[in-house]
């Protein structure tokens, strides 16, 4: 299955001089995203408690992850969208600052978590995430991603973790 084919690509959004690439023609297709999500679950060789998707797009997948590898779900949003109480970390993205956040409650001590997002960009988001749940005493056992953009080295943000993507650009 060809999935770049499934991925659009949006130039100057969200602002000038980004190349934006869009998910969504690839969720439009039930067995692409059947196959990607059969592919990602066979990477994983030791039980997940927690699969943790990272507003929003990686929403998409982590909820099927988590249903796969039956796990629960955690989602880690922008600030101010969590209505429980929350841990915070400021993060750097590739057009500008944000912060991320977690309910205090989500994970456990000890464990075990896979983290997935859509994108690997310059790590600034992987890797706030990362931090939240560690903070938490989450055991990161994987971080997994639908695209990596490899000329933004978002990988030297996360030092000693697995990595996985399944295209790169």
């Amino acid at each position: 299955m060809n999935i770049k084919s499934l991925i659009r690509n949006v130039p100057n959004f969200p602002k000038e001089g980004i190349s934006y690439k869009d998910v969504t023609p690839l969720l439009l297709n039930p067995e692409a995203m059947d196959f990607y999500v059969q592919k990602w679950a066979n990477q994983i060789d030791s039980p997940i408690d927690k699969v943790v998707g990272i507003e929003s797009r990686g929403f998409f997948f982590a909820t099927l992850l988590a249903k796969k590898l039956n796990a629960g779900f955690v989602p880690i949003r922008k600030s101010g969208k969590l209505p429980y109480q929350t841990l915070q970390e400021s993060y750097a993205l590739e057009y500008g600052k944000d912060e991320l956040e977690i309910h205090t409650d989500a994970i456990q001590p000890r464990e075990r978590v896979l983290i997935h997002d859509d994108v690997l960009a310059t790590g600034g988001t992987a890797k706030a995430a990362c931090n939240l749940v560690e903070r938490l005493g989450g055991e990161i056992v994987q971080c997994n991603f639908l695209i990596e953009l490899s000329f933004l080295e978002g990988r030297n943000q996360l030092p000693g973790r697995e990595i996985t993507s399944l295209i790169q650009y």
